[in-house]
């Protein structure tokens, strides 16, 4: 009777047994089967581009500027870009966060021309569009392009004698050259003509004639007084996403002679 029951508890052990694997075997299997599961559920995966570092607003996108994001189909939001052709060469309109999702309609490509012949240009609610003549060196070699970044140097001639009691006339003039405007958008460049090499890639094959600047009001004035007094305006071009604040000293003939130490007086 005792062998019984020891042979009786040894195979329900052996039953019990049985069962917590079949158990444990059945959890695994459905833990496993789980993410595959819940991937299928989501649908098929999209690959869409964003920003790769912060963005200001009318950056002009490259290469650099992207990378490459999977998301699923259903989570993929309207307009985003799903090539990198869409967005490199384009303006943001807005500024970026790294990992945010590029929009179609969020990006303006500077060199659209719509049906009344105008340029498809951005610009902020307190900013002017501001024409310039493209006759310093810089716009006539053809490397400025819409979405540059560039500083605006400004030589002028000044009268010497500005104190009490001076007149109008007979007053000679000393030239400065100085820092006019930093960090102004070029909108678009009109006038030049472009060529196309059998590789697709557009070059300048006529310098263009006007600059179009986006610009604060006040700057705008400013730049008009100095081209209607006769003063000679150069460019000098930014590094891609510099815009910090640079700063120089106003060059005139007496900060010439203390720089390089030049001797003027008798004798020397």
């Amino acid at each position: 009777m005792a062998r019984l029951r020891g042979f009786v508890w040894l195979s329900a052990g052996v039953v019990l047994a049985l069962l917590a694997g079949l158990f444990a075997y059945s959890t695994l299997t459905r833990a496993a089967e789980a993410p595959a599961d819940a991937a299928a559920a989501a649908g098929p995966v999209v690959t869409v581009f964003s920003a790769a570092r912060s963005l200001p607003v009318r950056s002009v996108l490259t290469l650099d500027d992207l990378q490459e994001v999977e998301l699923p189909a259903a989570a993929v939001p309207e307009g985003a870009v799903r090539t990198s052709d869409t967005a490199v060469g384009r303006l943001t309109m807005t500024a970026l966060f790294p990992g945010e999702i590029f929009l179609e309609q969020k990006l303006v490509d500077p060199n659209v021309v719509s049906a009344d012949g105008r340029k498809a240009l951005f610009l902020l609610e307190d900013e002017v569009l501001m024409a310039l003549p493209a006759q310093d060196t810089l716009s006539r070699s053809g490397m400025v392009a819409a979405g540059d970044h560039v500083d605006l140097l400004l030589s002028l001639g000044f009268p010497e004698n500005r104190g009490i009691g001076a007149t109008d006339t007979q007053q000679d003039e000393q030239q400065a050259t100085f820092s006019l405007l930093q960090n102004v958008t070029v909108a678009a460049l009109l006038g030049g003509a472009l060529s196309v090499d059998e590789s697709g890639q557009e070059s300048a094959a006529t310098p263009p004639e006007t600059l179009l600047l986006s610009i604060a009001p006040q700057d705008a004035l400013a730049v008009k007084y100095a081209l209607d007094a006769g003063g000679a305006i150069d460019l000098v071009l930014r590094a891609p996403g510099v815009e910090k604040p640079f700063v120089t000293d106003p060059v005139d003939i007496d900060y010439l002679i203390n720089r390089y130490r030049i001797p003027t007086g008798p004798g020397r």
